[in-house]
């Protein structure tokens, strides 16, 4: 006879909540709510006595949350604080985030989530995502049936290599694809059953990390080459047989591998990669926006970019697309354009020109100094994706102001530490006159008694839309086009008040609106070039609305 006295139904919990004892529901951080249980769910639950006895509402909660979070010495804490909470309780970690965008985003993704991935190692807790790596070979299928959840619509997927401005994170970079995931709960409301964060882990080229004795990847050299392709190839195959459904973006991968594997499967599978194409809507829209207060043409700038990887080409890209869209030839688009490299200017002569840098490089005369080719290129647009903090130093910031009535200037490269130049040396140096935008949040600036709000082209006004509407109408492919109508709802929405301060873009507190009516337009471009698998039609609001998840307690009575 068993000494073991069990007072609750195992099969009438397994029935209700997928759990067969009361301890695992308050494990499972989709279905627990902490102390928000009331009296009647405890009592159905068999919760009762696991749990402080006053039940306390959601509003409490996050009281207490927002108490805790506040009083974290640095931002490090503050990741580590919300990270715990999306782990136990990930309904009102959702509803924290939602209410408190504005102060949460920078917390959860850049700037503070590539200190996160620095430390990864250390404050790693519990593992929020799965890890391929080279061992895996042969057995990726096999892996991707130990997730729990079987029907993933979206897949962030890092290799680790290129993790913001930082190089390479090797696992490290786990923190990526987790803090993107959350944001398209966050800010579209796509159900986290449905997200899958992965890390592809084939060694690091790290040497802090590869010495490192708590460094929790593979502690070798990075492989490359055709064992790379292969795990690579394995894995793409993989999603298709075990997520049929799922939409894969790319995120943080090197130069060297970015855009050749967007190239190899955006037109295999539903895949694109956000630092390319979702850098590219963010930047385009601000750019649109910033033209509001210029008053200029699209077709009629002309842009200098510092930095020639994968980021900057992927902004022109669109560029590219949105002017022959109004009508220039793409020859005579390229004309408009100059990238600068740690070697100077992109010229012909060059004998690097590979890929992208073959069709954007001039006849130009080799050329070094930033502030030399923005005196004789003369461009209207100033655009920093370096990686190089202070690139844009003051002479070559005045000199665009000489030359511009308003110019803008775009120091997009995170974090913080690694953009081109400040909000407040933007505007004390053009006197007021730039139009700034940047990767990270910098705070309001007052110049002369005028407060200035400057914007942040952050990817979260555009891939979470995106990925919305792609999952929405099983889109076949993610297409150009859905980025270039992204960028233009962003712009257009981005209003006078908003202008008038100064940001190019709109509040974050409106993102739901934003991604909302980004879906709508990613919709209704699949629709029309026969992308769609599941057309929605005239009934594409109303059901995207009513799918979108709400941040509120399920209740158990």
């Amino acid at each position: 006879m068993s000494d073991t006295v069990e007072n609750y139904d195992a099969e009438k919990l397994q029935a209700l909540t997928g759990h067969a004892s009361p301890m695992d529901i308050l494990h499972d951080p989709s279905q627990n709510k902490g102390v928000a249980f009331t009296h009647e769910e405890r009592e159905r639950l068999c919760l009762r006595g696991l749990l402080p006895p006053r039940p306390l509402s959601m509003e409490a909660q996050l009281e207490r949350v927002k108490a805790n979070f506040f009083s974290k010495p640095n931002n490090l804490e503050k990741y580590i604080f919300l990270t715990a909470l999306q782990e136990r309780n990930e309904t009102l970690f959702y509803r924290f985030v939602r209410e408190n965008i504005e102060q949460t985003l920078p917390i959860i993704y850049t700037p503070t989530v590539g200190e996160a991935c620095q430390t990864y190692s250390q404050i790693f807790r519990r593992p929020q995502g799965m890890f391929i790596s080279l061992e895996d070979r042969g057995h990726v299928r096999e892996l991707l049936g130990n997730w729990e959840h079987k029907d993933v619509r979206v897949i962030v997927v890092t290799d680790g290599s290129r993790i913001l401005g930082l190089g390479d994170q090797g696992a490290n970079g786990m923190g990526i694809p987790v803090g993107k995931l959350a944001l398209y709960t966050a800010c579209a409301g796509i159900p986290p059953i449905h997200c899958l964060p992965i890390t592809i882990d084939v060694g690091t080229n790290n040497e802090d990390l590869l010495n490192d004795p708590l460094y929790v990847g593979l502690q070798h050299k990075r492989v490359g080459g055709d064992d790379y392709d292969g795990l690579i190839e394995e894995f793409v195959q993989a999603v298709g047989d075990a997520f049929p459904r799922a939409m894969i973006q790319f995120e943080d991968f090197s130069n060297d591998n970015a855009f050749r594997l967007l190239d190899k499967y955006r037109n295999r599978v539903c895949a694109f990669n956000d630092d390319i194409q979702g850098t590219a809507a963010v930047a385009l829209a601000g750019l649109l926006a910033s033209l509001r207060i210029t008053e200029g043409e699209l077709k009629r700038q002309k842009f200098l970019f510092m930095g020639a990887g994968s980021a900057g080409f992927g902004i022109a890209d669109l560029i590219l697309l949105a002017m022959e869209q109004q009508g220039m030839p793409r020859e005579e688009g390229l004309k408009r354009f100059r990238f600068m490299d740690s070697r100077g200017v992109v010229t012909r002569q060059r004998d690097d020109l590979t890929g992208r840098k073959g069709e954007f490089a001039c006849d130009d005369a080799p050329e070094k100094d930033l502030e030399k080719v923005v005196e004789s290129f003369q461009p209207t647009a100033l655009i920093g994706v370096s990686g190089r903090g202070g690139a844009f130093y003051e002479e070559v910031v005045r000199a665009m102001a000489r030359i511009n009535q308003r110019p803008i200037i775009f120091a997009l490269s995170n974090p913080t530490s690694k953009a081109e130049c400040t909000a407040e040396q933007c505007y004390s140096w053009t006197e007021g006159r730039g139009v700034f935008a940047s990767g990270s949040p910098f705070d309001p600036v007052t110049w002369q008694g005028k407060t200035f709000v400057p914007g942040q082209g952050n990817n979260a006004y555009c891939f979470p839309g995106i990925g919305l509407g792609v999952i929405m109408c099983q889109a076949k492919h993610v297409t150009d086009e859905m980025f270039l109508v992204a960028a233009q709802t962003l712009a257009e929405i981005t209003d006078e008040a908003d202008l008038n301060k100064g940001r190019v873009y709109p509040s974050l507190q409106d993102i739901r609106a934003v991604s909302l009516k980004t879906a709508l337009a990613v919709i209704k471009v699949a629709e029309e070039r026969g992308l769609a698998k599941t057309p929605l039609g005239e009934n594409a609001e109303e059901r995207t609305r009513s799918w979108m998840c709400s941040a509120r307690y399920r209740s158990y009575v």
